[in-house]
């Protein structure tokens, strides 16, 4: 019997780097095949990306964007997903305050000569305090937001990002929901309060980690979605 497909969303301006270790730990479980969200200009197209890679059946994990993206898969088609894994994500809609950043955003990465990537500024909202200064794991991250540019990062940007707390109550496949504990982007608390309306979740939340967990901490990420895979 072959091996279930792993299918790994990753988040905005991430590709298969951020799925690096995963994939190389888990093969052993199951076949990893890191998805395409770069091109796409909504949610629904992007979960039809998604799925049009997808076999039949498949365990599914989304990490920030791609947990939002995950979210929408699991309202179209949920009788094809065997497993689920939410990473450093959310089920609400933008704030105010955060649609205004997002779009001021925008508006820099629109403007020639003004997009960075993963810039200085960005290390404490993405990375705990004990990782700002890894010089390799930044340079991974920066290596992606440099890989796909601004024109993707616009793209992303502006899917939409709706308030999904009513369908998280209809999910009924085993879900594991994770987050790092120095997560200031998709804090703690909003994955107690997912964890809380999934029926059959369970909640890691891993220390000394940010937004970034499968980077930060590879191996607790790699041992979660074991664990998740093992479940029936």
């Amino acid at each position: 019997m072959p091996l279930p497909q792993l299918v790994l969303i990753p988040g905005l301006l991430n590709d298969a780097e951020l799925w690096r270790d995963q994939v190389a730990d888990l093969t052993d479980i199951a076949r990893p095949h890191v998805a395409d969200i770069t091109q796409g200009t909504t949610l629904a197209a992007l979960a039809q990306d998604v799925l049009a890679q997808a076999e039949p059946r498949f365990a599914l994990v989304g990490f920030s964007l791609g947990g939002i993206v995950a979210q929408e898969i699991m309202r179209l088609v949920p009788e094809r997903v065997t497993h689920l894994a939410l990473l450093d994500t959310t089920m609400l809609a933008d704030g105010p305050e955060r649609a205004a950043e997002r779009q001021r955003l925008i508006a820099l990465a629109k403007n020639p000569g003004k997009f960075h990537g993963f810039g200085d500024k960005l290390l404490d909202t993405y990375l705990a305090p004990k990782n700002r200064h890894d010089a390799g794991m930044v340079a991974r991250v920066r290596g992606m937001t440099e890989r796909l540019g601004p024109e993707v990062f616009v793209r992303q940007s502006l899917i939409d990002r709706p308030d999904s707390r009513k369908s998280l109550q209809a999910l009924h496949c085993p879900t594991l929901v994770l987050c790092g504990e120095y997560d200031v982007l998709t804090p703690p608390q909003l994955h107690r309060d997912m964890a809380e309306d999934i029926p059959d979740s369970r909640l890691v939340i891993l220390p000394d980690c940010g937004h970034l967990t499968p980077i930060e901490a590879p191996q607790a990420v790699s041992t979660a979605l074991r664990g998740l895979l093992g479940r029936g």
